[in-house]
């Protein structure tokens, strides 16, 4: 890797961009960490550099990927971080010091790294993009796993899997969290691994080319007549989750249809509809597999149309049509989000953090202790997520297990307390009913109700819900105190 590769991948982000300040954080990082080896016996400052290079294709601002190219230097040399100030400015200097806080996160034990997750949580809520530096760092060295003891390997594989690919997923990162997860599933599963990659990339392989380049024919034929400019893509799924689809569904690697889809990127969002339209009547689309993440986003902010249909030879085929920005934002998440922000003029700092984000933030606040953090941290935020809807459309994000009364609460405490019964895909479901995936949800509310019933505790799944029923249980006994001692 070298520091030209960088700065052209930067300057195809944006052409306007001054990198002298590129060149000067190489020529800096380079003699700080000149002499040094990583285990695999590569210069220190390929490291640097990957990392550097992996945030400009995520598209991280300038600043970021200076400070990709500085994050060791105060840790690893005897240059210190108010020489990272002094030479580069105050916003690489804060970043660099949120990155040199999070590289002293190890896992020592259950004690030591329910505290350092809290730290790196802090970072995180104070400016995201070290996060992003932290990500490409960590997929570096992960890529490099094959020189360390095995022991270590798995050490960090499990911790990759369990904090950096979930946060990952949340930021909307995908490029960087199927990276992160092939790579671990390797290492912690090797010979299911090696048995799905034989399946995969040796056996379908020449019938799935072969099926996806017929698809493709056919929808280019009719895009051009009507005249829509188009860049197909062929997207396929990573090997960790096709794994995981495996085993959550139980089912073969035969019976998963879903493992590759054609991507349709358009100029416009009006175009991404007139394609909708010509491949349904191009084919029969599959009842309930068409998606609208573009009326209504992800809460990452994922937009994309999605759609099943049954292709030629009656085989199902899936389809993803979406704008070039919205690929991007797809790929890249809340990084490329900002670098269109930025070049139309915003600057990075008012980008609103994620919900999630500011969820951390309030668990932490509320938690009794650390432990109390993290367990109620791995629930709420780091479980599997749904998405549900109001009959208004909105969408809401819950944990995997959400029942209608933690979305009730989510919507609104009157809502939560008031509920009576629930409407779920427009029938009549019970208050404990588990959510799934899509589903439309509608509160019935007893506007004489007094408050919560405590018999919900032993159902709901958020923190929040928990905390507004103890709360209303404790405003009704002091209710009923008042009307029986007077003057209470």
């Amino acid at each position: 890797m070298t520091i030209t590769q960088i700065i052209n991948k930067v300057k195809e982000n944006n052409p306007n961009t001054d990198t002298k300040m590129l060149e000067l954080a190489y020529e800096f990082a380079e003699e700080a960490h000149r002499g040094q080896k990583r285990r695999s016996g590569i210069p220190y400052i390929q490291h640097s550099l990957h990392t550097a290079f992996q945030l400009a294709q995520i598209k991280a601002d300038i600043n970021t990927v200076i400070a990709g190219i500085l994050h060791d230097v105060p840790e690893d040399t005897d240059r210190t971080l108010a020489d990272v100030k002094k030479e580069f400015g105050e916003d690489v200097y804060n970043l660099v010091k949120g990155i040199t806080k999070l590289s002293k996160i190890k896992y020592r034990g259950v004690e030591r790294y329910r505290e350092s997750l809290r730290k790196m949580f802090l970072a995180m809520s104070k400016d995201l993009r070290v996060i992003l530096i932290k990500f490409c760092d960590r997929l570096h060295n992960l890529r490099t796993l094959e020189s360390l003891p095995e022991a270590k390997q798995q050490r960090i594989a499990r911790e990759t899997m369990e904090i950096y690919a979930p946060i990952a997923g949340l930021l909307g990162i995908w490029r960087l969290k199927w990276q992160m997860e092939d790579i671990c599933f390797k290492y912690l599963y090797p010979d299911q691994y090696k048995k799905l990659e034989y399946k995969y990339e040796v056996e379908k392989k020449a019938e799935r080319n072969q099926y996806s380049q017929k698809l493709k024919d056919i929808l280019s034929q009719e895009l051009d007549k009507h005249g829509i400019e188009y860049q197909l893509e062929d997207r396929f799924k990573h090997l960790y989750s096709i794994w995981q689809k495996m085993q959550n569904k139980d089912r073969q690697f035969d019976e998963i249809y879903d493992v590759f889809a054609i991507r349709v990127i358009v100029p416009t969002v009006a175009d991404c509809y007139r394609t909708l339209g010509i491949i349904h009547a191009t084919w029969k689309p599959k009842a309930g597999r068409i998606k609208d993440y573009i009326a209504t986003p992800k809460p990452n902010g994922y937009r994309s149309l999605h759609t099943t249909v049954n292709g030629p030879e009656n085989k199902a085929a899936e389809f993803q049509i979406r704008t070039r920005e919205m690929h991007e934002e797809s790929l890249y998440g809340i990084a490329a989000h900002w670098h269109y922000k930025q070049i139309s003029g915003n600057q990075v700092k008012t980008q609103k953090q994620p919900a999630w984000v500011k969820e951390i933030i309030e668990i932490q606040r509320k938690a009794a202790n650390t432990n109390e953090f993290i367990s109620q941290l791995k629930l709420d935020v780091f479980g599997n997520r749904i998405f549900v809807f109001s009959p208004r459309g909105d969408v809401f994000d819950l944990p995997e297990n959400s029942t209608p009364i933690d979305f009730a609460y989510l919507v609104h405490t009157e809502i939560g307390n008031k509920a009576s019964g629930v409407m779920i895909n427009n029938k009549i479901a019970t208050l404990d009913t588990k959510l799934k995936n899509g589903d439309q949800v509608e509160i019935i509310i007893d506007k004489n109700r007094k408050g919560p019933n405590h018999d919900w505790l032993k159902f709901v799944t958020t923190n929040r819900a928990k905390d507004k029923i103890k709360h209303g249980e404790k405003v009704s006994r002091l209710d009923k105190l008042r009307r029986f001692i007077p003057g209470m």
